[in-house]
């Protein structure tokens, strides 16, 4: 692993870790040695990061003073939490990893008043019933989307018909219980709201639809307003 992910790996375990971590926790955490981690924190505290602790008690991060302080009122702080906290309970695998990692950053930029505030959240996200596991790779979805690539997939309907589809990616959304794609569908020549959970065999072309995305999602959008009213 390169030095420089490494440190950024550390970081991050210094974040989520109950502080203070013991050398043995963030070896273990990071796949390194526990002498690799005393020669990674004095390289961290060397380009300013501000770790409390020594060898034998643990360390706890108390900020990154290379990066400025955030500051938010107390309503932003309890909307970061429940965003957050409803993106780990509903996002696939990755986007949920992804929130638990930036509430972890919060917590680690934040003055300390704040960060208090933002580990003790009075509000909270639970789904009890959480919607369906994707059928497919969302995080391979989501890149498709970005890239304006056209995909392919086989996928079950309501009444448990198979078909092959080719389509635009355009937008995922959450849906009542189920996360959804927004596309156009090549097969009906027009817009289409497809369930992850019932996508199979995800394949990336290398066709092309950009720049047309944002115009297209602008269109669905519209369309779905229009029939919701």
């Amino acid at each position: 692993m390169p030095r420089t992910d490494r440190l950024f790996q550390l970081m991050q375990a210094l974040r989520d870790l109950p502080p203070p971590a013991t050398a043995l926790a963030l070896a273990q955490e990071t796949g390194v040695s526990e002498r690799t981690i005393y020669r990674d924190i004095d390289t961290l505290r060397a380009l300013g990061a501000v770790i409390d602790g020594e060898a034998g008690f643990g360390f706890t991060l108390i900020e990154d003073a290379a990066l400025p302080p955030l500051g938010f009122v107390p309503e932003e702080i309890e909307a970061l939490v429940v965003g957050l906290r409803e993106v780990m309970e509903i996002g696939d695998p990755a986007l949920a990893k992804a929130a638990h990692s930036a509430l972890s950053k919060l917590k680690a930029r934040l003055p300390q008043a704040q960060a208090h505030r933002l580990r003790h959240a009075v509000l909270t996200a639970k789904r009890f019933d959480p919607p369906p596991p994707p059928g497919i790779d969302a995080g391979i979805l989501r890149q498709a989307a970005w890239d304006e690539v056209t995909i392919r997939f086989n996928y079950a309907d309501a009444t448990g018909a198979h078909t092959s589809r080719a389509a635009d990616p355009l937008s995922i959304v959450f849906m009542q219980s189920s996360h959804c794609l927004l596309a156009r569908c090549h097969l009906r020549e027009d817009y289409r709201v497809f369930r992850l959970d019932r996508m199979r065999d995800l394949e990336v072309t290398d066709t092309s639809f950009r720049p047309r995305r944002i115009p297209m999602l602008r269109e669905f959008q519209a369309r779905l307003r229009a029939e919701n009213c």
